[in-house]
């Protein structure tokens, strides 16, 4: 099974990395910060989106990690190209 690479796979694999560097600013600000409340609940906020686009994605486009961290539809996705980290 091969999958076109369409303007929204990019869009999503965009908004993706958007939001884990967002996850990760507020991960390091929250290491020094880890009673701030509001900075809590951004990173749940923004956790939760995550959730959502990667099931998005994957639900569209397959899988995004490996190792158990992503579902696999038969037959097995991960011999199918590119992967993400490769476009």
């Amino acid at each position: 099974m091969s999958h076109v690479l369409d303007e929204a796979y990019y869009k999503q694999l965009h908004d993706l990395q958007a939001v884990d560097f967002v996850l990760v600013e507020l991960n390091l600000y929250l290491d020094t910060h880890p009673g701030d409340e509001a900075a809590i609940a951004q990173f749940n906020q923004f956790a939760e989106l995550r959730k959502r686009i990667v099931e998005q994605f994957e639900a569209q486009y397959g899988p995004l990690m490996n190792f158990g961290y992503s579902l696999s539809k038969s037959p097995w996705q991960w011999k199918e190209a590119p992967w993400p980290w490769q476009v």
